[in-house]
């Protein structure tokens, strides 16, 4: 039975990747997609190759998923905690993709693990040390990004002040292809590992695998997989919000958005450890669109999306909590 258990957490947290593909699709291209600069269905098919490729590439941030909220081979009820928390992130990631708010599938999963594990094997099975890092750099990551927007279009608009808007338009749009490809490739590289960590966490609860110090291929091709194709579907909803909604974005707004928001994701990577991809590349747009006129940012938007980032991980907790309570009270 335990192994007919195992597969749905694969199942689920391949769901939730797939999820996650399409409910951070515009991470990637809401931006070139709004300045026309590639043409929606393209910019898609491109963001899931792209978003295929980072996946398969590192592991680092599957690993700090895998071991950094709590050690899964000292937790009785590891798989069910699991279940719980997928549920959860799940969840959270439809109620908010419906409503078309661009909030954190990172944060959702760390919420619900951490409100699973805390109901499930106790507050003191948390590792403290593990779980701070995550969370530092899950809220420190958007104040660099709205820093590196901000910073990139102080200084293209220095840099074009005499040239024509049509002309820096045009140069723009083109290169926004480029930093699209670029935007989608960082965003593989991090997001798609959550989904990796939260399978080896289940396998070395389960006890199929010793430590979460190695990723199976088959894990970082099947996630990658999940991924591209759950991006191929769209979430056209957030990339009205992201695209539109912030303030009215020109192909130079966007090129400095995308640069910085990528720099800052990869860079997490390289350093394993999770970040928020929907949190880094929306406050990298918040922070051009402040450099090019402050008043251009539509503030009230901005504050609703802020408002979905600060209660995401209590709300996924207690979610959490609440399906472990049922999983427990039904089959444990």
């Amino acid at each position: 039975m335990e192994i007919y258990v195992l597969w749905i957490v694969v199942f689920l947290a391949l769901a939730f990747d797939f999820i996650n593909g399409f409910h951070d699709t515009a991470n990637a291209i809401a931006t070139s997609v709004s300045t026309r600069a590639i043409k929606p269905k393209l910019a898609v098919l491109m963001a899931a190759v792209m978003n295929f490729l980072g996946a398969i590439t590192f592991t680092g941030v599957a690993k700090m998923i895998g071991s950094g909220v709590a050690n899964p081979a000292d937790l009785e009820f590891g798989i069910e905690i699991v279940i719980a928390a997928l549920l959860s992130a799940i969840a959270w990631n439809l109620i908010t993709w419906w409503f078309g708010i661009p909030s954190s599938s990172s944060h959702a999963l760390i919420g619900s693990l951490a409100g699973a594990v805390i109901v499930g094997a106790g507050m003191n099975s948390l590792n403290a040390s593990g779980f701070i890092d995550i969370l530092k750099a899950l809220l420190l990551s958007p104040l660099i990004a709205f820093a590196m927007g901000f910073l990139l279009m102080w200084i293209l608009k220095r840099v074009f002040a005499k040239s024509s808007p049509h002309t820096i338009n045009k140069g723009f749009r083109g290169g926004q292809v480029i930093t699209a490809m670029f935007q989608s490739f960082s965003h593989g590289t991090n997001d798609a590992q959550k989904a990796m960590g939260i399978i080896v966490f289940a396998l070395v609860a389960a006890g199929v695998q010793e430590n979460t110090d190695h990723i199976p291929f088959w894990v970082q091709l099947s996630a990658a997989t999940a991924m591209a194709l759950g991006t191929s579907v769209g979430g056209w909803k957030i990339i009205k919000t992201m695209g539109t909604k912030i303030f009215k974005i020109e192909p130079i707004n966007g090129f400095a958005a995308d640069i910085g928001s990528a720099v800052v994701i990869l860079t997490a990577t390289l350093i394993h450890l999770p970040v928020s991809t929907t949190h880094v590349i929306t406050s990298s747009i918040l922070g051009v669109g402040s450099a090019k006129r402050f008043s251009a940012v539509r503030w009230g938007v901005a504050g609703r999306i802020v408002v979905a980032w600060f209660i995401t991980i209590p709300i996924t907790a207690v979610l959490a909590m609440f399906f472990f309570w049922i999983i427990k009270t039904l089959f444990l």
